[in-house]
């Protein structure tokens, strides 16, 4: 747990307390018997807002923040050295009075191929039940939260703003706010994915974690999306099989892909308060992608935010969260005094 600290911002010259860390483990029902035999015991970083251990009598918001692929919660809480800590990120933010005080809450999405794609599948577990029902169970239990979908919010990170989106536009009875930061995978990967060659010749464990970044996101996309219970050691099909495009499997990642999705959730779209994404300039395919589900959300009259900065994939996230992210739930979210 994070030390209780106050902190004198020059400044703004006062004090100004931080909030704390929790790391707990969250049972997964919907996790037990995954093929990957990755654990269904999850630790779970949870922030608490400076004055959750003062004002006893106080409830708050919860945002619940999906990292990315190959993250994991321990790398974004400041728990491990990284190139974001959301803590210091959301303590700054309050400083300046820019987002209100909430609980934030981030699941370990760290699989055994590195990355769960908070998607439904026999072979990682059943991540998107597990954020979507079980998380929000276990912390509305333990927590003073506002247990209600008007004072919840979803927002992710990369592979994060993917499960986001999926998610978010499913289920707006349980987070009525949702905001995409660089949301990878929208669209589905041409010519069937990449590195189809690459992945086709790996088969041990050792091989994959000596493989590169995109062979590596290949193997979770087909355990999330094309998972075979009868294809063992790794219970997955690949869009690729003896160098030949598999159109079968092809058309399962297609439908797992939100730009696919938009239609026929539109109507659980729609029944978002807010909805909100971005991405890097630089980041140009995720760029893209963007623009066409803003062209799509104004083709439906989606009220919604969207904005292309300078930047990558990763260099101004901790600001874009600082200067957009939070004060965009502090404006959706219902707060205790509304």
């Amino acid at each position: 747990m994070r030390k209780w600290l106050c902190v004198l911002l020059a400044a703004a010259g006062a004090a100004w307390c931080q909030g704390t860390v929790e790391r707990v483990k969250v049972h997964g029902r919907s996790l037990e018997g995954n093929l990957e035999g990755d654990s269904p015991d999850r630790e779970v970083s949870i922030y608490l807002p400076p004055s959750y251990a003062k004002e006893k009598g106080r409830r708050y918001p919860v945002l619940y923040m999906l990292h990315g692929y190959t993250d994991s919660d321990e790398k974004w809480m400041g728990l491990v050295k990284h190139w974001i800590n959301l803590p210091e990120v959301i303590d700054r933010t309050l400083a300046k009075g820019a987002a209100r005080e909430m609980i934030v809450v981030m699941p370990d999405a760290y699989t055994r191929f590195q990355g769960s794609m908070y998607s439904n599948s026999a072979t990682t577990g059943n991540w998107e039940d597990y954020v979507t029902f079980e998380l929000p169970a276990y912390v509305d239990g333990h927590y003073r939260t506002l247990a209600r979908a008007a004072s919840r919010g979803l927002a992710g990170h990369s592979m994060g703003g993917y499960g986001a989106a999926r998610i978010g536009m499913k289920h707006p009875d349980v987070f009525a706010a949702v905001y995409l930061l660089s949301p990878c995978c929208m669209a589905a990967p041409a010519g069937g994915g990449r590195g189809g060659s690459r992945a086709e010749s790996i088969r041990t464990q050792e091989e994959f974690e000596k493989a590169d970044f995109g062979t590596k996101a290949q193997f979770a996309s087909a355990a999330a999306w094309s998972p075979n219970p009868k294809n063992p050691p790794l219970f997955f099909d690949l869009p690729v099989k003896n160098g030949e495009p598999q159109p079968a499997i092809a058309a399962k990642w297609a439908a797992n892909a939100p730009l696919a999705m938009v239609d026929q959730y539109i109507t659980g779209i729609k029944k978002l308060k807010a909805l909100g994404f971005d991405a890097g300039a630089q980041d140009a395919g995720i760029a893209a992608t963007r623009r066409t589900l803003d062209e799509i959300l104004n083709a439906y009259g989606v009220a919604h935010e969207f904005e292309i900065y300078e930047g990558n994939h990763t260099n101004h996230v901790a600001g874009r969260i600082e200067g957009k992210t939070l004060p965009f739930f502090s404006k959706a979210l219902v707060f205790a005094g509304k």
